[in-house]
């Protein structure tokens, strides 16, 4: 059986590594670069090391060419919401037409990027049908088969997941069953919009619940009560879901409610739960700006020449994954309100985010001292921060925002002022 994977970001390079080792398998990407990069055995997503890599003797390539004549296509690319989070599926369809050009009867072509329930059999397929000539369940059929990759998660890899498996027909399912359930665990989902719905669902809880805590931790702040304390006394009861404050962002929980917002609405129904966990994130990243202006304030009300760092920017910890991280709302937010900010990130590629985000980040040896500390990320190197280092980096009444509570040991220097959430 041959394989291809469409697609070699965070989730399609370790799935097609996984599968070379068992299927004749090629990885597939149109970013040039980034398949020379693979080559010479480096991942810029730091998924896989240049050993793994070498040992799973995959293929890669940017030549449309090689991808004909495979049984099996496994489409990874990336499903984001537009200006007006709606979703985006231009990539998806793009990439639905690019297998129609090379497709020959009896492939499966399978997808797993989140969608909503539908968009396999009534978008992709009608796309592949458009440049293949050939029709969906009869000369070609479908798949899906949703992502569980969690960036930078190195406990629960492809290996240790289970993988939910859909096909057009009973046949198609045992057949990917067969593929998938080589690598992990294989759950037989009894339809492909049941395996959407199962996936969009998925990351939609999880915004709920971390909204949740991020409302309480709004309530609760006005009393100058930590949410931390509280979580901590809280956990102690064995079925309290262990869930902490924070920004939301990256390409799943941030995105995949929009799908099922929008999905709901054209079913006729008005979403208000869903929408409101995503109103609530959202709101988190001026909710933790305006805490620090507040303080600043008190610091210097006219806030002439008050300068702030932010510590990392990436949408989560020892990875280098800028796709919709909040922090960018952090910054935006303080400099409208007068504040020049500086942003370290010892994780996110310097070229990525001065194109995604205009920002120029500051290596750590260049940096000056500032009036306030926000502590946005907790990469590992922020961790081991130490008392002499904030008072190398902070004035002389430095103001702290740690939002995720990284500094909770750190004994501060006298005068600095630690904000509480």
């Amino acid at each position: 059986m041959k394989i291809a994977i469409v697609g070699l970001g965070y989730v399609g390079l370790p799935l097609a590594a996984a599968l070379a080792k068992h299927f004749k398998t090629i990885g597939f990407d149109i970013d040039a670069p980034r398949i020379e990069e693979l080559k010479r055995g480096h991942d810029r997503t730091g998924e896989l090391t240049e050993k793994e890599l070498s040992a799973s003797g995959l293929e890669v390539t940017n030549s449309l060419e090689a991808l004909k004549n495979k049984d099996v296509y496994i489409i990874t690319v990336p499903t984001p919401v537009d200006d007006y989070n709606k979703p985006d599926l231009t990539l998806l369809e793009k990439a639905s037409r690019m297998i129609g050009e090379v497709i020959s009867k009896g492939a499966i072509v399978v997808f797993e990027s989140t969608v909503y329930p539908g968009v396999t059999e009534d978008v992709c397929g009608p796309e592949i049908e458009k440049t293949s000539s050939l029709k969906s369940g009869v000369d070609f059929f479908l798949g899906y088969s949703p992502e569980r990759i969690n960036p930078g998660d190195k406990q629960h890899t492809i290996h240790k997941i289970t993988k939910i498996v859909a096909g057009q027909t009973p046949e198609i399912t045992k057949k990917l069953a067969h593929v998938y359930g080589k690598i992990t665990e294989i759950f037989e989902a009894k339809s492909i919009k049941t395996a959407e719905a199962a996936k969009v669902i998925e990351n939609a809880q999880r915004d709920i619940n971390i909204a949740f805590i991020n409302e309480i931790t709004a309530i609760f702040h006005k009393e100058d009560i930590s949410i931390y304390d509280i979580l901590e006394a809280a956990r102690t009861k064995w079925n309290f879901l262990p869930f902490s404050p924070g920004l939301v962002g990256g390409h799943c929980i941030g995105v995949d409610p929009y799908y099922l917002a929008d999905y709901s609405e054209k079913m006729g129904h008005h979403p208000e739960v869903i929408l409101a966990g995503r109103k609530i994130n959202d709101a988190m990243a001026v909710f933790f700006s305006k805490l620090a202006h507040e303080e600043l304030q008190k610091v210097s009300p006219s806030k002439k020449g008050l300068k702030v760092l932010i510590c990392g920017l990436t949408f989560k910890e020892n990875i280098p994954d800028l796709r919709n991280t909040k922090v960018v709302d952090i910054l935006k937010d303080l400099e409208s309100r007068g504040y020049e900010v500086d942003v370290v990130d010892p994780h996110a590629d310097v070229q990525e985010a001065l194109s995604f985000y205009g920002i120029s980040l500051k290596n750590w040896k260049d940096l000056g001292t500032y009036d306030c500390i926000i502590g946005a990320v907790p990469h590992k190197e922020f961790l081991s921060l130490t008392k002499k280092n904030f008072k190398d980096l902070g004035t002389s009444h430095c103001v702290i925002m740690d939002v995720k509570n990284m500094w909770k040991d750190v004994d501060f220097p006298e005068n600095f002022k630690k904000v509480s959430i």
